[in-house]
């Protein structure tokens, strides 16, 4: 089995969703934020970034700094709690996920690989699904320079990118929808 830590990214407005506590909502009765940590169990350390009010198994929780001030931002504040050489980077609010989506992107960290990231049924690249190795994104964050405000996408510009297709069965959820709407959490608590 690889090792590797993972940073689960539960912050955010959720303002689509009413300003609710998004990594709190429940699909099939388990908090969003709870399901994608069953999903890596596995992981070393389980870092947390965001705000969370409810009780949670992840050995880390933390926020970024300015709290609100975007995903890369929040990568940044949890890779400074990752031991590992490889790190998930996930989405909290992926009901869908599953340990063996991560071991498939885990497995895809073949040598010469920057990063793996999950490619969803259109073609289009779920950069919070994504394992990295450590000493790549640190660099990429060096080089953006203040993470506050930038989009994921300026992560992979200049790395080694993977990317993974999994396939589904019929009627199978897929383990990129998030949770951002009140459509997309109806879809999912209708799948469970």
């Amino acid at each position: 089995m690889t090792s590797y830590d993972a940073v689960l990214l539960a912050g955010g407005r959720a303002s689509r969703l009413g300003a609710v506590d998004k990594p709190a909502l429940r699909v099939g009765g388990v908090a969003l934020l709870d399901r994608v940590l069953a999903a890596v169990q596995t992981a070393g350390r389980r870092i947390v970034v965001g705000p969370v009010s409810h009780p949670t198994s992840a050995d880390v929780v933390t926020r970024e700094d300015p709290p609100g001030s975007g995903p890369v931002a929040a990568i940044a504040a949890g890779l400074n709690h990752v031991d590992a050489a490889l790190v998930a980077i996930l989405a909290a609010d992926l009901p869908f996920l599953t340990a063996s989506v991560v071991d498939s992107l885990l497995a895809a960290m073949v040598s010469g690989t920057d990063v793996a990231v999950l490619v969803d049924d259109t073609g289009r690249d779920q950069l919070l699904i994504a394992t990295w190795r450590i000493e790549a994104l640190r660099t990429r964050l060096a080089a953006i320079g203040h993470p506050a405000g930038q989009p994921v996408r300026r992560l992979v510009d200049t790395v080694a990118v993977a990317r993974v297709r999994v396939e589904l069965s019929i009627g199978q959820p897929p383990p990129w929808l998030d949770c951002d709407t009140g459509g997309d959490l109806r879809r999912a608590r209708e799948w469970t």
